[in-house]
């Protein structure tokens, strides 16, 4: 089983930056990848981004390409979503999520999630 918690949502006004933070803990293997989806109000959640635990791989949906960078901090067995350049269009509840199949660009190929932080962009 792995654990996966989130942290580093908040309020920031439009070109602005945050980054969020997904501690994960458990049965990780060379197969985990860490990723990340996000839910707006009325949407349905979509793929942001993913990272192999153990390696380099990354996968970045088309969207958000250019302005989130995925990193992992393996001493403290985090994987950091950088993101730069928000828009209004980025507000969503932002989930980290474990798959332990590989890389999975649908929330059904992830077996493990947390609870969302919330990232809001004014205009």
């Amino acid at each position: 089983q792995v654990h996966v918690v989130e942290s580093g949502g908040g309020l920031v006004q439009a070109g602005g930056s945050l980054r969020l933070s997904c501690a994960v803990s458990g049965r990780t293997s060379s197969s985990t990848f860490v990723g990340w989806f996000r839910q707006a109000p009325g949407k349905e959640r979509e793929f942001v981004a993913t990272i192999r635990w153990t390696g380099n791989s990354t996968y970045c949906a088309d969207s958000v390409k250019g302005r989130f960078t995925l990193s992992r901090d393996r001493a403290k067995n985090t994987v950091h979503l950088q993101m730069n350049s928000l828009t209004p269009e980025d507000t969503a509840v932002y989930y980290c999520a474990a798959s332990l199949y590989g890389a999975a660009l649908s929330r059904t190929g992830y077996q493990y999630w947390g609870q969302g932080t919330q990232v809001t962009v004014s205009s």
